[in-house]
């Protein structure tokens, strides 16, 4: 009977996402003190950028393991309400958001920053998982394929005037997943992506062929300038450097030169440029380590959406991984300039409390669905 209860108690446990995300969380902890240890020489210990990055990493497990006592059927009962919750998070930043570099995406909150957004893709996941999770039939009808998009666009709408491209990004791609593997009709998706894919050229051919008719005193527009060339990006090239410098097997931990001379810079070296401390340090071999955690993990999310017990558990599992590849990707991408610049943040590695935190809630989930998904 001890044995049976055991062997159960291990099978309720998916090794490979735990040990990714454990492994994650140890090198977000290890090259955020490598990068920030020239800026913390002599703050106390509770002062020190990484103590507050394994605070972070504490309080968003501990909301992962308070996910896994209710069952996620009961979990999305509240989306409507924490959604809604969200977007008027998003309107307060807006009005009373501390402005950082030209952008409002924070609400000071004393000691710390709450940075709305993050939480608001979590809701929008639950939420639009709820609403997708009804009979094929109903799926096919426009009417539900119009609320799908508006509950889409009314955060993407508010977060663009942050403004905060990379979060905005993510919305549509989460709900484009969603809704083909909730069985939208194909033809639909393919108009809406083509739609998309039309104003995305439309946008490229005017930078490529009429660049001065976009200002570089915008963030969106001096961002694209950036990507396309039209524009000079000092972090970006540093960012470049930082990768390429490490070689093979980097320069060994905290033996990095881009940031602690100051080339990298600081404000962003543990955050948004977090993959190019590691690349610098331990080179390839590092950054394979780092893709690898992420592909377990990822993997680990499309297992469980196979093995997930109703369709509501699937589409939340989808969800999540979109919402966690998509970080990887962006972020990932601008460190070796495959994408713009937008400042979204590594997942488990950046340094942040609102990013940690629902990284963590979204993993929950995740394993929530996992643990759940013989329960019938």
């Amino acid at each position: 009977m001890y044995d049976d209860t055991l062997n159960e108690r291990r099978r309720a446990l998916d090794w490979g996402l735990l040990v990714s995300v454990c492994g994650l969380m140890c090198m977000g902890a290890a090259f955020i003190y490598s990068a920030m240890a020239a800026r913390d020489v002599g703050a106390a210990w509770y002062r020190q950028t990484y103590i507050h990055q394994i605070l972070w990493y504490m309080i968003g497990l501990g909301a992962a393991v308070g996910l896994l006592t209710v069952d996620y059927g009961r979990m999305v009962r509240w989306s409507g309400a924490v959604y809604g919750l969200t977007i008027l998070l998003l309107v307060a930043v807006i009005i009373f958001g501390s402005r950082i570099n030209g952008a409002r995406r924070w609400i000071a909150l004393g000691i710390f920053g709450l940075q709305p957004s993050e939480f608001t893709k979590i809701a929008f996941i639950l939420l639009l998982a709820n609403f997708l999770s009804r009979p094929a039939e109903e799926l096919h009808r426009l009417r539900i394929l119009f609320m799908a998009l508006g509950l889409t666009l009314l955060p993407v709408a508010l977060i663009l005037m942050e403004p905060d491209i990379g979060s905005a990004l993510v919305f549509p791609l989460i709900c484009l997943s969603m809704m083909f593997v909730a069985g939208v009709p194909g033809h639909w998706l393919a108009w809406l992506v083509g739609g998309v894919g039309l104003l995305v050229a439309l946008l490229v051919a005017i930078i490529l062929i009429a660049p001065a008719k976009l200002s570089d005193k915008s963030y969106p527009e001096r961002r694209l300038l950036e990507y396309f060339g039209h524009k000079k990006s000092y972090n970006v090239e540093q960012a470049l450097i930082s990768v390429g410098s490490g070689g093979l097997k980097g320069k060994g931990w905290r033996h990095g030169t881009q940031y602690a001379l100051g080339f990298l810079p600081r404000a962003g070296a543990h955050n948004d440029f977090i993959f190019s401390v590691i690349a610098e340090e331990e080179g390839f071999v590092g950054s394979v380590v780092v893709l690898t955690l992420y592909t377990v993990l990822l993997f680990s999310g499309i297992k469980i959406a196979s093995q997930a017990r109703d369709h509501l558990g699937q589409l939340l599992a989808v969800g999540v991984v979109t919402l966690l590849f998509c970080h990887v990707f962006i972020n990932v991408g601008m460190n070796i300039r495959l994408m713009p610049v937008t400042g979204i943040p590594l997942p488990l590695l950046s340094y942040g409390g609102s990013s940690v935190v629902c990284s963590l809630i979204a993993i929950g989930i995740l394993h929530n669905i996992y643990v759940y998904r013989r329960s019938y």
